[in-house]
């Protein structure tokens, strides 16, 4: 495997992150998002919570296999992000967010490695937020 870049999502907001990893994918860089449970998502709570139930509910309509589907976990929810911001219909969509690797926590292998903070999406809000961790907890999502 090729050497990822590691970049910390800890105190990030989940769409801005989301949009500078999407543009480096599409370049051909590797990466590997770790602290995805620390990852901000703004907005209300009753609100941003209403949005991923509403989204969980109608993952379940209809046939489950088609879907669409909509993650629990802290790490597949920041990957879905990522997936947002990419041309996913298309193979160079495809091809990039197979190069994506995303973690809650920060694994062995990059414990010693310093990792990455993208500047223009760390969160200077005090308040109208929420971890994506509190979000999965509340969607029933156990790690």
């Amino acid at each position: 495997m090729n050497i990822a870049t590691v970049i910390d999502a800890d105190n990030c907001i989940a769409g801005r992150l989301a949009a500078v990893v999407a543009k480096r994918l599409l370049k051909g860089e590797v990466i590997a998002i770790v602290n995805a449970e620390n990852a901000v998502i703004t907005g209300p709570k009753k609100f941003l919570i209403a949005k991923f139930e509403t989204r969980r509910e109608a993952a379940q309509k209809g046939n489950p296999e088609n879907g669409p589907k909509y993650p629990r976990m802290p790490d597949k929810i920041l990957r879905r992000v990522v997936r947002g911001m990419l041309p996913w219909k298309k193979s160079t969509g495809k091809n990039a967010y197979r190069k994506l690797k995303v973690h809650i926590g920060v694994p062995k292998e990059f414990s010693g490695i310093d990792a990455e903070k993208i500047g223009d999406a760390h969160n200077r809000h005090e308040k109208g937020f929420m971890r994506v961790g509190e979000i999965s907890r509340a969607l029933g999502a156990d790690w």
